[in-house]
């Protein structure tokens, strides 16, 4: 303790392996977090610090030898002409934990595609695990999709969730309080249980998008320079981070249906499109939830079935026999799977219910009552 009270430049905290192993594993077993923040000046210095040690994580074999040591080298005589001490600066260059350090600050001047493909990526990765940590008090369950189809996720509310594959959701097991918050990284589809006093609020790396109930898809992977959300009904509102990203708190952005917006990590600024036929990448970048209607007049149930299998990717099985001649008209657009399928349920009547398991849903029906 009393060693790094006397800590003052960026190097001495570079070279404390307590320090390394905190920020790296989370493992506080030297108590750095309650140090920490004793002193303003002192958090200043150890969050430069931390952003170095994440920075790390560039794969040497990327770059060729010979141009490692030519950065290394330029680097560190930088670093020499402005240290006062050269005792330090010739114990700093032996580690060689330290040499890459000074790598990492050539590296990123070698262009954008560092930043894009490496800071980045593990920069967002870093805000999740960050947001998962200060909230586990909510008691949150984590959801991996690593199958290469959607998953759905039906919420305590009723709100369901189309996991995109290599997506992950962190969620409540019950939602307590005045907000319903949930936690992702990567691409989820949102259908949100309506609720005016207790809003929904979607942390997605940098930025939270606050919702009363509306569908919605957040794309938000690490490895992606950019966060994208689009509307499909209903009103959004989204704002930066204030955990991870310095903007005004009172800088709120409201999305409308078929609009969307665009966060460019690179520069941190905010892009709005209000006419996503314009834009590329968005039309590219469209599910078949987001394409097919749930309006349905004078219907066969079968057929709305299918449409449901198609939006969510899900195995429907129901009593064709029974339902064949049942027709509905109704309108689903604005509601959670769950939704959907008690609309239909009490809408064809005579002890017609379902059971979902993940992506597979029964239905049982003596037939419908009309």
């Amino acid at each position: 303790m009393q060693k790094r009270n006397k800590y003052t430049e960026i190097e001495d905290f570079l070279a404390d392996e307590s320090f390394q192993s905190w920020v790296r594993t989370k493992a506080d077993l030297e108590n750095w977090e309650e140090w920490t923040l004793e002193n303003s000046m002192r958090a200043k210095l150890v969050e430069e610090a931390r952003l170095w040690i994440l920075a790390m994580k560039i794969p040497e074999n990327n770059l060729h030898s010979s141009i490692i040591q030519t950065a290394l080298v330029a680097t560190w005589t930088k670093i020499e002409e402005n240290e006062a001490s050269t005792k330090k600066e010739i114990k700093l260059w032996n580690n060689n934990w330290l040499k890459s350090v000074a790598a990492v600050l050539v590296f990123g001047l070698l262009g954008s595609w560092t930043y894009s493909h490496l800071f980045i990526p593990n920069n967002s990765t870093q805000i999740y695990n960050e947001l998962i940590h200060e909230n586990n008090n909510e008691g949150l369950v984590e959801q991996t999709n690593n199958s290469n189809k959607p998953q759905i996720i039906t919420l305590s509310d009723g709100s369901s969730v189309l996991l995109q594959p290599k997506s992950k959701l962190s969620y409540p097991k019950i939602f307590v309080g005045n907000e319903r918050r949930v936690y992702l990284s990567g691409e989820g589809f949102f259908e949100i249980s309506k609720n005016p006093k207790k809003p929904f609020l979607v942390f997605a790396n940098e930025i939270v998008t606050k919702v009363v109930g509306t569908s919605f898809r957040i794309s938000a992977f690490s490895n992606e320079p950019n966060v994208e959300i689009l509307v499909r009904t209903g009103k959004v509102k989204v704002q930066s981070n204030e955990m991870v990203l310095s903007f005004n708190k009172k800088e709120e952005i409201t999305l409308l249906p078929n609009e969307a917006l665009r966060f460019t990590r690179k520069s941190s600024t905010f892009d709005k499109i209000t006419d996503i036929t314009k834009d590329q990448t968005l039309i590219h970048s469209v599910r078949t939830i987001e394409q097919l209607s749930f309006d349905f007049t004078d219907i066969p149930v079968s057929q709305i079935f299918k449409t449901i299998e198609q939006a969510y990717l899900v195995n429907i099985e129901f009593p064709k026999d029974k339902l064949k001649d049942c027709h509905l008209t109704t309108s689903l657009s604005d509601q959670p799977l769950p939704e959907k399928l008690k609309i239909i349920c009490k809408a064809l009547g005579n002890n017609t219910s379902y059971e979902m398991n993940g992506n597979q849903i029964i239905i049982n029906s003596d037939g419908c009552n009309y």
